[in-house]
């Protein structure tokens, strides 16, 4: 706690497990104010800008809206708490530590949507997280706010924990919805898209942990309150995980906004002792490389995709000089090889391909054509899945070779 600057939790709530004590410290405001005007809270988080904290920035209220224009009947919302890409324990941190803002922003998302099911998606390789959220969600129970929501939604709400499958895959929302029905967590090709067709065919939201911890703030505080946050155009505040070769890895919790450089040498505190910066992975490692010119580029979703890169989860793996890139590539490539659900072929064995260049590059048995071999891949592999994970290890590759192709080249065999 003592890393994070408290913008996130600025209503001074220090929260626990305890669902009274967090309730008597102010907590559950913004769900009573959604239950006194349920027809402002989509039109306020839209106002607020609230993005989708767990990928792309997707609007939060374009997730909610279809759903909330659905008919009555059985609909879901799926807090997505799997959280398994290299670099990132943002999640885990909130589900220990702050479970009942995250619940309440769900229930907000659940009065909003009118929405029945509320599922906690939680990986179950991290056992505190999984703990703790079951604990407050068997406090929840039987509290006479989940009986108030269940008034307003037109029938009681069945606020439950799923644990995931544990698979790095099984975090995109198609592959999450699988796995909540009890199959395999296989992802499927949209549309439709899970506001249409998402749970046993019923409207369904995936909300990241984060995102929906920032839901009760605004409706406690406004929507101008959580833009005023952030820095220039961006609102609100941002959970980044710094790790790598810096002085003080953590998680910081931010103005959306800030510049890299300030996060990674005032937050951070630099590079470790007798280092230089070299690059930084963003978002976890499937997005493309930033090096030393891109210091200055402010950590927002619009501000990073204008780098050709992702913001995604806010994860930043840094990297100084001395430290080959072909083998951190390799490192994350065999990562996405082993994460690949085996559905689609190209994937399947794309990933397998690259890896096993990388490998002969790193080792130094390459030749110039496995370095060609490697470029063509990057060019036909891009959209041959049902999800993005092989688009995500072909950006990292790519990006490394466009950016650090002198490394490359120096590894090839005469």
């Amino acid at each position: 706690m003592d890393k994070l600057n408290q913008v996130l939790l600025k209503n001074d709530i220090r929260v626990g497990a305890d669902l009274d004590a967090w309730l008597a410290r102010g907590g559950g405001e913004g769900l009573a104010r959604a239950l006194q005007d349920p027809a402002a809270i989509i039109a306020e988080i839209a106002q607020a800008d609230l993005r989708g904290m767990g990928g792309a920035g997707f609007a939060t209220h374009r997730k909610w809206t279809p759903v909330a224009t659905a008919p009555d009947g059985d609909k879901y919302i799926i807090c997505n708490g799997n959280e398994d890409e290299p670099g990132t324990f943002k999640d885990r941190f909130l589900l220990e530590n702050t479970p009942h803002q995250v619940i309440e922003g769900a229930l907000i998302a659940a009065v909003a949507t009118r929405t029945n099911h509320v599922i906690l998606y939680v990986n179950p390789h991290q056992p505190l997280s999984l703990a703790a959220t079951r604990q407050a969600v068997q406090q929840w129970q039987g509290h006479p706010l989940l009986a108030a929501i269940g008034r307003m939604v037109g029938g009681p709400v069945a606020l439950r924990v799923v644990p995931s499958s544990g698979l790095y895959i099984g975090g995109e929302e198609t592959a999450v919805i699988a796995s909540v029905e009890g199959g395999f967590p296989f992802p499927r090709r949209k549309p439709p898209f899970p506001a249409e067709q998402g749970v046993h065919g019923a409207p369904t939201i995936v909300n990241n942990t984060e995102t929906l911890a920032h839901v009760p703030g605004i409706l406690r505080h406004g929507a101008q309150w959580y833009r005023d946050l952030g820095i220039g155009n961006a609102a609100g505040t941002k959970l980044y995980s710094l790790s790598g070769d810096v002085l003080h890895p953590g998680l910081y919790e931010l103005p959306m906004g800030t510049s890299l450089s300030t996060l990674i040498f005032q937050y951070g505190g630099g590079m470790l002792q007798g280092k230089e910066f070299k690059a930084v992975f963003t978002g976890g490692p499937s997005n493309t490389l930033l090096a030393k010119h891109d210091l200055d580029v402010a950590l927002d979703f619009d501000s990073v995709r204008q780098r050709r890169s992702r913001l995604g989860t806010g994860a930043m793996i840094v990297v100084s000089e001395g430290t080959s890139i072909v083998r951190k590539v390799a490192e994350y490539v065999s990562f996405f090889a082993q994460g690949s659900c085996g559905q689609c072929p190209p994937c399947k064995g794309g990933t397998f391909q690259l890896m096993r260049l990388l490998n002969r590059l790193d080792t130094g048995r390459g030749v110039r054509a496995d370095l060609e071999a490697l470029e063509n891949l990057c060019r036909i592999l891009p959209g041959s899945g049902r999800c993005g994970l092989i688009d995500g290890a072909v950006t990292v590759v790519e990006s490394s070779v466009n950016q650090f192709r002198e490394e490359y080249e120096a590894l090839l065999m005469a």
